[in-house]
């Protein structure tokens, strides 16, 4: 199936190339040619954009990127980077408290862990946010998940799961919220895929702009500023843990190791996929749903 004709679907309630070096074997299930980003940049513009960003505290890249850019959403699993964020965008809000504040969106994939749920009640608890949740499609509870997709996908097809759990459902809740920009917790620091990428780019599969505010922030410095303004974190940042996903593909991180080595701990990836330009795989999935489409259509 051609990239630009996958269909859309409804949603639940409440950069790296296209060969096998790919982490995920997915990137996103949109096109790079119908779905453009709603917002436009040339190139020269948006490099323009970065030199001026690049030295600007988060908090000022921030301000800019809400006057800046229409639609914009916070995408996040709620980890440090993304809980600071919210922390500093709800500081602002309250410097124009008649602006619209920056919704989140949560992809609920059905296995993390009960801490962060926890955590995302309490976070709505003490800022008042909106979140977005979106889970697998059709899909509600880890019971129907396995009912449809059997038990522990992320083993038997890793690749599956990731398109399943967190692929689609994201590039849902960017079609049904018609997101224009997202606020994105990826920093340099973290190292893999994320050691080059600037402040500001264009996805032009999903269709979006993202923002990476805290881009050149270290991880003590995230910590520090967790600490200093007593935002609320995940319980199991205290037990080792730095980077946090899901149950069954997260683990401790121990002394000296990179702060995201306890995602897929043993496995040669480092990334979801929700980051990555779109693969093999994803296009086999798009051209199958097609011919499906087109069957349903025909008959």
């Amino acid at each position: 199936m051609a990239a630009e004709d996958i269909p859309e679907t409804s949603s639940q309630s409440s950069s790296n190339g296209d060969d096998a070096s790919v982490d995920s074997g997915f990137g996103s299930a949109s096109s790079s040619t119908a779905s453009l980003p709603s917002i436009s940049l040339t190139q020269a513009h948006l490099k323009h954009l970065n030199d001026q960003l690049e030295t600007l505290h988060p908090m000022d890249i921030l301000r800019f990127a809400k006057i800046f850019f229409p639609n914009l959403y916070q995408t996040t699993a709620f980890g440090l980077t993304g809980l600071a964020t919210i922390d500093m965008l709800a500081k602002i809000q309250k410097e124009n408290p008649s602006s619209k504040p920056v919704d989140l969106i949560f992809l609920d994939t059905l296995y993390h862990f009960q801490e962060t749920l926890d955590l995302v009640e309490a976070v709505k608890d003490r800022y008042g946010l909106k979140v977005h949740v979106f889970t697998p499609l059709d899909v509600e509870t880890t019971a129907q998940f396995e009912e449809t997709y059997g038990e522990k996908l992320w083993e038997t097809s890793s690749e599956l799961y990731d398109w399943v759990a967190k692929v689609e459902p994201q590039q849902r809740s960017y079609a049904d919220l018609k997101v224009g920009a997202v606020l994105t917790g990826r920093r340099r620091s973290q190292g893999g895929q994320r050691g080059s990428i600037p402040v500001v780019e264009i996805d032009e599969e999903r269709g979006v702009v993202k923002i990476n505010p805290l881009v050149n922030w270290s991880f003590q410095q995230v910590h520090g500023y967790i600490k200093e303004n007593k935002v609320p974190y995940n319980a199991l940042l205290d037990q080792g843990y730095k980077s946090i996903g899901d149950w069954h593909s997260t683990a401790p991180v121990g002394e000296g190791e990179d702060e995201r080595a306890g995602r897929w701990k043993g496995q040669d990836k480092t990334e979801c996929g929700i980051h990555n330009k779109q693969s093999r795989y994803a296009q086999w999935l798009e051209k199958t749903a097609r011919e499906q489409a087109q069957q349903q259509v025909a008959a």
